[in-house]
């Protein structure tokens, strides 16, 4: 027996965040149930996402959200989930049911703002997402992508430190200083 899918069982994501003139496109796959709940991008507290974006823009921590998301645009980092909606049971990217994936419009998005030369993927789900769903509908070829190591606790193989350390060699040239 399948699952059935209804609008009602899936988990929504959020609008983009996006300033002016942003440079960075990071993506995430969908939000978890922390961060729905609260309705804010990262939410749960041991993703170590605000936590490294913080060290890169040289943020103190314990900013309050919409400080965080201030200080996103001010070093033109544009920040977005690839699917604006799927099943979902739990917060764990594996439990994504694929067939019920809606995708975000982000071919758009990409064709609008012109300034965004990299797409960093925050995680190996969020890539796979895109590649399958958003790439072949492109706008534009001279966007660099990088699969960077999931800011999720459910990815401990990697050290925070070592995550913080792979996010500032790919993404730091590309931050405005602030």
């Amino acid at each position: 027996m399948f699952p059935v899918h209804s609008d009602n069982a899936l988990s929504r994501g959020f609008p983009p965040v996006i300033g002016r003139a942003p440079r960075i496109l990071l993506l995430g796959s969908l939000p978890g149930r922390a961060s729905i709940a609260a309705g804010e991008y990262y939410a749960q507290r041991q993703n170590a996402f605000w936590q490294i974006v913080g060290a890169l823009c040289g943020a103190p921590p314990g900013l309050d959200y919409s400080t965080r998301l201030a200080m996103l645009k001010r070093a033109g980092i544009a920040l977005w989930d690839v699917l604006h909606a799927a099943e979902r049971p739990g917060s764990l990217d594996a439990a994504i049911v694929r067939e019920s994936c809606r995708i975000n419009d982000i071919a758009s998005l990409l064709g609008r703002h012109r300034g965004i030369g990299l797409v960093g993927f925050n995680g190996r789900t969020a890539a796979e997402l895109f590649r399958l769903h958003v790439e072949p509908r492109l706008p534009r070829s001279d966007i660099r992508f990088v699969t960077l190591p999931s800011s999720s606790p459910a990815y401990a193989s990697v050290t925070p430190g070592q995550k913080l350390a792979h996010w500032r060699r790919q993404l730091a040239p590309h931050i405005r200083a602030g």
